[in-house]
């Protein structure tokens, strides 16, 4: 089993037993490592190309400590929209590292506007919209989840 293979066996472990109260997925823990202090999140993962299409569409409500980490197998160009999604949201693109270095805040809800990050990057954490400037959420700062371990 390669990396990718004891990497997606390790997150089918962690989830196993959480459950989101809103929309009946699986979610694991998530802490963002800020100047300010760690910040918790409680987060769905979007690993198969399916949910990576589906990520957030259609959700009227994000709570303030859930969202969703789209998880790839190699570091790549990242692209999103904001097709058919409802609510603003915050994306934070993630080196294999765990570092952010591109956050783009307050996408327009159901907007086919590409967003794509200025370079390549391993992951993508989506959160509710202007979340990272008012928790203090910043490039540079450290994800900190067991794929980037």
């Amino acid at each position: 089993m390669g990396r990718w293979g004891r990497i997606l066996a390790l997150l089918v472990v962690l989830t196993a037993g959480s459950h989101s109260a809103t929309h009946g997925r699986d979610t694991v823990p998530l802490q963002v490592e800020t100047a300010q202090g760690v910040r918790s999140f409680n987060v769905e993962l979007a690993l198969s190309r399916e949910e990576q299409r589906q990520g957030l569409m259609h959700r009227r409500h994000l709570d303030e400590d859930a969202g969703m980490l789209f998880i790839f197998p190699a570091t790549q160009r990242l692209g999103f929209w904001m097709r058919n999604t409802l609510i603003p949201l915050d994306m934070l693109f993630i080196d294999d590292r765990g570092r952010i270095f591109h956050i783009h805040e307050n996408a327009e809800p159901l907007s086919e506007v590409p967003i794509v990050a200025p370079q390549p990057g391993r992951a993508v954490l989506e959160i509710g919209g202007g979340l990272s400037r008012k928790l203090g959420i910043d490039v540079g700062d450290r994800v900190l989840h067991p794929v980037f371990q």
